[in-house]
């Protein structure tokens, strides 16, 4: 796709190829193609997982998090999970990520803002856990495709018991 092309097309998002990337998204990560899924991103991207029940315009700054990553500690953190040693995820979990009610908030030019609701299952160790939550992305069209310029995974719980910790990618 053209310059001109990603620009005349960043006038009109689609709103099921956006849905459709935030599927595929959730598909490799429950195949654990965590090199495919991290490809996904925009160089200079973030994840950010907010503790729970922290305020939605909390910030890494002043508030903890449970994953606050830019570019480099998200490939990093990707090189450790595939890693047998990481014993958090060794055997890795077995996951099934459910992506819903996907909208397009705003759009500027080639960026858009998404939010969606998700629940992943994750089983290990004979006991299966429950996250749901909100995704909310800052999508960007470029001439290869969309890339995830950020990521927010907000929980919707008040807290992680049962869980107890996030070792998984949301």
């Amino acid at each position: 796709m053209s310059e001109a092309a990603v620009k005349e097309r960043s006038a009109l998002w689609d709103h099921r190829e956006v849905e459709d990337f935030l599927i595929a998204e959730a598909a490799l990560l429950d195949k654990w193609e965590l090199d495919a899924w991290f490809a996904l991103f925009a160089e200079g991207a973030r994840y950010e997982v907010p503790q729970a029940a922290a305020p939605e315009d909390a910030s890494p700054q002043t508030s903890l998090f449970y994953i606050a990553d830019d570019y480099f500690r998200l490939s990093e953190r990707v090189r450790r999970l595939k890693n047998p040693e990481a014993h958090s995820e060794f055997p890795r979990s077995v996951c099934a990520r459910v992506i819903s009610n996907v909208r397009i908030v705003k759009t500027d030019g080639n960026l858009a803002h998404v939010e969606a609701v998700f629940v992943t299952y994750r089983s290990k160790n004979e006991i299966t856990d429950v996250f749901p939550g909100h995704h909310r992305y800052v999508l960007e069209a470029r001439a290869d495709g969309l890339r995830i310029a950020s990521k927010r995974s907000t929980l919707a719980l008040d807290n992680l018991r049962p869980q107890g910790r996030v070792s998984i990618i949301l």
